[in-house]
């Protein structure tokens, strides 16, 4: 990891990379997704926790499942998205340590802990979550993140009888720059933002 990501791969990841809400009728293949996926559970968590669970809402019945749950704004949008991603946490992700984190009993670390798998769970696979959206800005698709949904509809919906909560969406396809594309808001400064201690 030594070689520097050229411009035009920083501008793909970074600079130029927007939030769509108007997509292309162009697919998104179950390949893509496994891609997607295959690169982002790469992305490092605390103890190699891995909380984070995906429903790729992809199917029209999925969606129809899905839209009754998502806010006015974000109804439209999401629905002509080719997929959207249900990022999700597990909060008995510890289960799965024996196998994620071998050389130490990590699991008794969480056991009977509800409010440090509760922090670890929402924090690690919230990582995750970004590391999706820029695993699907590297598969050259677009992302569309958005909070404005309810949580306890979709996690009736999707998630019932588990332990796993909804936490945000990622609409993910083709965006189109033509509609609904907003000019890029402003961001804090490198002084209004960080100390160098």
């Amino acid at each position: 990891m030594t070689e520097l990501l050229s411009e035009a791969s920083l501008d793909q990841l970074f600079r130029d990379a927007r939030t769509f809400n108007a997509w292309l009728p162009k697919d998104v293949s179950d390949e893509q997704l496994h891609q997607l996926y295959e690169l982002a559970k790469f992305g490092p968590t605390s103890a190699n926790s891995s909380p984070m669970r995906v429903v790729f809402v992809k199917s029209k019945d999925a969606k129809a499942k899905l839209a009754p749950f998502l806010s006015e704004g974000n109804l439209a949008k999401t629905m002509e998205a080719p997929v959207t991603a249900i990022i999700a946490t597990d909060h008995e992700f510890y289960e799965q340590l024996p196998k994620l984190f071998p050389h130490a009993d990590a699991r008794s670390w969480f056991v009977g802990n509800q409010p440090l798998i509760d922090t670890t769970a929402f924090r690690n696979a919230t990582l995750q979550g970004a590391y999706v959206l820029m695993a699907a800005r590297a598969l050259g698709l677009d992302c569309g993140p958005m909070s404005g949904f309810d949580n306890a509809g979709v996690d009736a919906a999707f998630f019932s009888g588990t332990t796993i909560k909804s936490n945000f969406l990622i609409s993910i396809g083709h965006g189109d720059a033509s509609r609904n594309l907003f000019p890029r808001s402003p961001r804090l400064s490198f002084d209004e933002a960080c100390t160098i201690a």
